[in-house]
């Protein structure tokens, strides 16, 4: 199938054609033509004014629910849900049943995606059944095609599993993810600790309970010599410790969920359990020191954090609701909308797409004739109401239902076949 993108600025600081108005013109997964008015047959037209096209977004960290919670997401929703929030990779976390810790576990997820337009990049656990307990084997994992370790929602406690992990993964490069919390600094924490879990009577979970365990993470990739990323970063004090680290030299990275740039912990004062995620929305303070971090470079990605949950889960008393919220298809719009005058297009994008493949060692995704044609399409300027209509997933567990939101994703393209959003 042929497609040809019309008029679309070219958002890639590693293409020629970056900042330029071009016609792209994609053959089967090739781009095989770009230029200005371009003459060329295609099946399928994209002509929208204000347009713009950019490599491929990839999504580290998501809940696929499959196998085992396919009553909540399964591979073909959360496939449907990517693309309609213009990611053309998205990266699996192990918690599912079973547990994504053997290589036949990994493999089905390399099997599923191959040659489908979305991407499901296997993150395989670091213990057996996310236990904390007996470590996997990674090197047969890391073979079948597991593009980094962690278990997930599940932070990694034991210093020495943490520490042994860091040493495994040496031998092929590979990547140890770790999103810091100590569960028993955040023991029956609802919400953020601050002056608005008092006024509630929440108990909350504090900032140390995600500051000492980065600490603890940086100390032990600085001693192991080895390569760690931090999910889901949400307080200022952990910001300015990977910060330190960055400046000493060492391997690490990190990334933040769009909910925890857009809202504070007043979001919570109706006691809307969609806004009951982990972390957990923090601070005005918190939020300015992760938009200052995504600006000089300390934080490298941007996320979903998607967690999708049956309505049964959501619809309780909020101390017994579940953590966690939908974010694949709004998550651009999110940071669109709240980090204008923060980052630029170009920064957005790198943080989407350009440093998850360098960070991952993923294949490198640029705009230019004879490259692969993984790409994605968006507005930046179009305003829009997210409504259910807009849901893919099979959940629909989102706070963001009924908010005006601003930039908004056309479509995908990614091996030979194309996704445009209805709406």
């Amino acid at each position: 199938m042929n497609f040809l993108l019309r008029k679309a600025t070219v958002i890639d600081s590693n293409s020629p054609y970056h900042g330029k108005v071009v016609d792209i013109f994609i053959e089967g997964d090739k781009i095989t033509s770009i230029g200005s008015e371009l003459k060329r047959k295609a099946d399928q037209v994209i002509e929208i004014e204000g347009i713009h096209v950019s490599p491929g977004w990839v999504d580290i960290g998501v809940q696929v629910g499959d196998p085992g919670f396919e009553h909540r997401e399964d591979l073909r929703s959360v496939s449907a849900a990517a693309a309609s929030g213009g990611f053309t990779a998205i990266g699996a976390q192990p918690n599912t049943y079973p547990v994504v810790d053997g290589k036949t576990e990994v493999a089905y997820l390399v099997q599923h995606s191959r040659g489908k337009l979305v991407d499901i990049l296997p993150i395989a656990a670091i213990t057996a059944k996310c236990q904390g307990k007996d470590i996997t084997e990674m090197i047969d994992m890391h073979h079948a095609g597991a593009i980094a370790f962690s278990d997930g929602n599940q932070a990694i406690a034991d210093n020495g599993m943490i520490l042994r992990a860091l040493e495994y993964v040496k031998a092929f490069d590979g990547i140890v993810i770790n999103q810091p919390l100590d569960r028993t600094l955040a023991f029956e924490g609802q919400m953020h600790e601050g002056v608005v879990s008092t006024s509630l009577g929440m108990k909350g979970i504090p900032n140390l309970a995600e500051d000492l365990m980065v600490q603890r993470d940086i100390y032990l990739t600085q001693y192991a010599e080895s390569r760690l990323h931090l999910a889901n970063l949400s307080s200022q004090f952990a910001v300015e410790l990977v910060r330190r680290a960055k400046a000493k030299g060492l391997k690490i990275s990190c990334s933040v969920a769009a909910l925890n740039l857009a809202f504070d912990d007043r979001a919570l004062v109706e006691f809307d359990s969609n806004y009951k995620v982990l972390p957990p929305l923090r601070s005005h303070e918190d939020i300015e020191a992760l938009k200052q971090g995504l600006k000089d470079g300390t934080i490298d990605l941007i996320g979903s954090n998607h967690v999708p949950l049956e309505e049964e889960a959501k619809k309780l008393e909020f101390p017994y609701a579940d953590f966690g919220a939908i974010g694949l298809e709004t998550t651009y719009a999110l940071v669109n909308t709240h980090l204008e005058g923060v980052l630029s297009q170009t920064e957005l994008v790198e943080k989407l797409a350009i440093n998850p493949r360098r960070i991952f060692n993923l294949e490198e995704i640029t705009v230019r004739e004879g490259a692969k044609a993984n790409l994605t399409v968006f507005h930046p300027h179009q305003t829009w109401t997210f409504e259910r209509s807009h849901i893919f997933s099979k959940s629909g567990n989102s706070p963001l239902l009924g908010k005006r939101l601003k930039g908004k994703v056309i479509g995908v393209v990614n091996n030979g076949s194309a996704f445009i959003n209805p709406h």
